[in-house]
Order: C-alpha cells, then structure tokens, then sequence
C-alpha cells in the first residue's frame, strides 16, 4: 500500500484525517502507535518527529505531518 497514515487510537487529528481519506476514497494501511510519545520511534523514524498523524505517500515521496495539512493534501492531490 502506497499511503500509510500514522495515527493513535481516540486521536482526533488523526480521526478528521481518516474521515478525509474515507471520503476522498483513498486506499491506505493505518499504523497504530503507542500513547507514550518515548514508544514512538517508528513515527520518528519516518517523520522526525513522535506526534501524529503523520502520512506517508510512498508513490510521491511525501512525508507529512498537522492534521490540516494532511487534509488539504489529500482533498487537492488524492482526491
């Protein structure tokens, strides 16, 4: 899967995202992190930072993290 979105459980950035991705129909995988910032290298791994959601888009080479602005990239490029 080319998209994956980072994200925690009871998020609700990473929810507003989700429901963006939900209804631009978009096809991803969703990685659920730990509630401790410290447990979050994986995120910091791909991201360089522990906070989420963070998405990636392997197809285009884009790593992004702010809810908002993971919102507006998928309503302009993945819709």
């Amino acid at each position: 899967m080319a998209i994956t979105l980072y994200a925690l459980d009871g998020c609700p950035w990473c929810e507003k995202v989700h429901d963006a991705l939900e209804t631009a129909g978009v096809d991803y995988d969703t990685e659920w992190v730990e509630a401790l910032h410290s447990d979050r290298d994986e995120v910091r791994r791909v991201s360089g930072q522990r906070g989420v959601p963070v998405l990636v888009d392997g197809d285009r080479g884009v790593t992004m993290c702010e809810s908002a602005n993971i919102v507006q990239y998928v309503e302009r490029t993945l819709a």
